[in-house]
């Protein structure tokens, strides 16, 4: 498969979501970053879609064709038929003259390579005993069964997709031609990158119009009312089989779109529970119209359809039918290289999930994958990270927290912006002797606490910090420390108890005190017996009183 749909590392947020719309779970993650698998890749185009952040991208060719352009060689456009819903109203005359202001020759319909497949397919139902045949219009449908339905492959209507019957037509008519396909699809890229003799570069709707948009190049509408133009149908569910004759009574016809709605079918056709059946299958709920990269990312599937349908002709265009063999296409297997891990492999990595009982199988698909045993084999295979699993981070989360806030000698509480306690961890409960959860879970913290500092921190949103405060209610001092947390818009409130530090300080202040007062007594009466002794030895007073002085000093700094 060729690199036509990458990521856009920088922008991949780790939502999960192209996983989760995967219809194939082709993408791996790394580094909290999603990798498009390219050997299990069918290019539906979902994740290009569904990517909140943009992260897929589709690799642009409009230069390639500039390229093409200023060669000198005739360059034309096959405009797939769902132009019609993307450009309503404007009309192929209309598109025709805005495409060659861009300096391509000339611009046709694929619906013409649509009449040649179609008429190939009637040929087949009518002409070879086949008991089923699976329209091959679609290559993400091709890539879906080459990659994972091979049994079906026998059933795979072996004919050229109408982008590559019309450019070889075009070539037929026009030697040395360059043709370029436009149209809503992914895929139809990697299709002519490994068909190569047929279309030569593929741009989306999106490219176009940003050539026209780069240009200035506005489009008149130019409606025309050819009427042998009924495979204008082809790009709608069911429109294959309106263009075919259906004149076969031993066949029944089918049309199937969605990637999963094709699935179920394969795995029908495959045990043998269908039979006789001409199958028109589209990836793209709607088919083509449905595209993820028709223009308009908000369109309307009814709108979209009335488009068509009012465009499409009743008669079949006037084509050339080729031989047999030119129109011939054959598919073969795709190998992929995941290889199925054991059985004890993937118990083990559900241990590591945290699931090692059937209860803790939730099969939630938060992390893209349809069970948790499916999970577990991306894992083996290394698609994909335990740290995937929602619940499992959660429970991991929810018990180092608890673990922490659990067994911490400290008290914590978490307040709402109305002042009600959310949470209360246990060391809380006992200093503020409350019994259980529910008897402060939801009140006031003025049942509890005083609410005046509280009320501060949330009106002046900053924190107050190790502030000493006696409890009276509780007979408890305590270090309080309040944030507000302007994420979240919590309150938090930390309490150290520091009864026994403030009770030991009160002590040795006392203590304290009471030296102090001895020794004063203590210093009066040995300044009257150094003064007497003093006098004898002839020194004054008042050097006596000087040396008393810093004794007395020196006992208080004690």
């Amino acid at each position: 498969m060729t690199n036509c749909l990458t990521l856009k590392k920088s922008n991949c947020k780790n939502c999960y979501k192209c996983i989760r719309y995967c219809p194939v779970k082709s993408i791996r993650f790394s580094g909290n970053q999603a990798h498009i698998i390219g050997n299990e890749c069918i290019l539906c185009g979902h994740c290009f879609v569904v990517c909140p952040q943009n992260a897929k991208e589709i690799t642009s060719e409009i230069e390639k064709v500039n390229v093409f352009i200023q060669s000198g060689d005739p360059v034309i456009v096959s405009l797939a038929p769902s132009f019609a819903a993307n450009y309503a109203g404007v009309g192929i005359n209309g598109m025709r003259k805005a495409i060659k202001q861009l300096g391509f020759q000339d611009a046709e319909e694929t619906a013409i390579g649509a009449s040649i497949v179609k008429t190939e397919y009637d040929r087949m139902i009518n002409e070879e005993n086949r008991d089923i045949i699976i329209s091959s219009c679609c290559h993400s449908i091709n890539l879906l069964i080459q990659k994972y339905y091979p049994k079906a492959l026998p059933y795979l209507a072996n004919v050229l997709s109408p982008m590559q019957a019309h450019a070889q037509d075009i070539k037929r008519r026009i030697p040395d031609a360059k043709v370029v396909f436009v149209g809503p699809c992914v895929a139809k890229k990697d299709e002519a990158e490994y068909y190569k003799e047929y279309a030569d570069a593929v741009l989306t709707f999106e490219e176009l119009t940003q050539m026209f948009n780069e240009k200035n190049i506005e489009l008149v509408p130019d409606m025309d009312d050819n009427q042998k133009s009924r495979a204008r149908f082809f790009p709608t569910t069911g429109g294959i089989l309106k263009t075919m004759a259906k004149d076969n009574p031993n066949y029944s016809y089918l049309a199937i779109d969605g990637v999963e709605a094709c699935k179920v079918a394969l795995e029908e056709i495959i045990n043998g529970n269908v039979h006789n059946a001409f199958i028109e299958m589209s990836s793209c709920v709607g088919s083509c119209i449905g595209g993820p990269v028709m223009e308009k990312y908000h369109r309307s599937p009814i709108n979209d359809y009335s488009s068509i349908a009012k465009y499409a002709g009743k008669e079949d265009f006037e084509v050339e039918q080729p031989d047999i063999l030119k129109i011939r296409k054959y598919f073969s297997s795709i190998e992929k290289k995941n290889l199925m891990p054991a059985e004890y492999e993937i118990q083990e990595v559900l241990k590591q999930m945290g699931k090692e009982n059937k209860e803790d199988i939730l099969d939630c698909g938060s992390c893209g994958y349809n069970t948790c045993r499916e999970k577990a084999i991306a894992i083996l295979q290394g698609k994909a990270e335990i740290s995937m699993c929602l619940p499992y981070l959660k429970e991991k989360a929810e018990s180092f927290s608890d673990c922490i806030s659990s067994n911490t000698p400290n008290g914590i509480i978490v307040l709402n912006e109305r002042f009600e306690v959310q949470q209360i961890n246990p060391a809380a409960r006992r200093m503020l002797s409350i019994r259980s959860l529910s008897d402060i879970i939801g009140s006031p913290v003025i049942r509890i606490l005083d609410l005046k500092p509280f009320a501060t921190v949330y009106e002046t949103k900053s924190a107050i910090r190790n502030k000493r405060v006696y409890l009276a209610e509780y007979d408890k001092y305590v270090e309080q420390t309040i944030i507000y947390d302007k994420t979240y818009h919590l309150i938090v409130c930390l309490l150290r108890d520091v009864t026994e530090e403030e009770v030991s300080r009160q002590l040795r202040d006392e203590i304290s005190k009471n030296t102090i007062e001895t020794a004063d007594k203590v210093v009066d009466k040995q300044m009257r017996i150094v003064q007497e002794i003093a006098s004898l030895l002839g020194e004054t007073a008042a050097e006596t009183k000087i040396a008393l002085t810093k004794l007395k000093d020196s006992i208080k700094n004690e």
